[in-house]
């Protein structure tokens, strides 16, 4: 059984910034694929970024070259660095992992992201 645990969430205003980490009970973060999501009031889950077991990263448009997917094996640790925070950035921001199968990308249809985090609340400010 794998547990995440999400960290670093906070008020800020627009164009702050703020890093959340994702902290693994056991070595995930060099297998598979690990995705950072998000779910405001009303809307649908969506996802944010995505790593792979080889270091490759995607984001979504909306937060490309605003937000930062990166991890650190030694510390079993995913992080996503999120700077020029917006308004619509506003959501509970959730880990999740899919340490099987090392070879299918993170896109695969095929990967359940059976592991997630309890979530962490962003809330940016106008």
């Amino acid at each position: 059984e794998v547990q995440l645990a999400e960290s670093g969430g906070g008020s800020v205003q627009a164009g702050g910034s703020l890093r959340l980490s994702c902290v693994a009970s056991s070595n995930v973060t060099d297998r598979g694929c690990m995705k950072w999501f998000r779910q405001a009031p009303r809307k649908e889950r969506e996802e944010v970024a995505a790593i792979n077991s080889d270091g490759w990263t995607t984001s979504v448009a909306a937060v490309k070259g605003r937000f930062t997917i990166s991890k650190d094996k030694a510390k079993n640790t995913l992080y996503l660095q999120m700077t020029n925070l917006k308004p619509e950035d506003t959501a509970m921001y959730y880990c999740a992992a899919d340490p099987y199968d090392p070879w299918a990308p993170c896109s695969s249809p095929l990967r359940t992201f059976p592991y997630w985090g309890q979530g962490t609340q962003v809330t940016v400010s106008s």
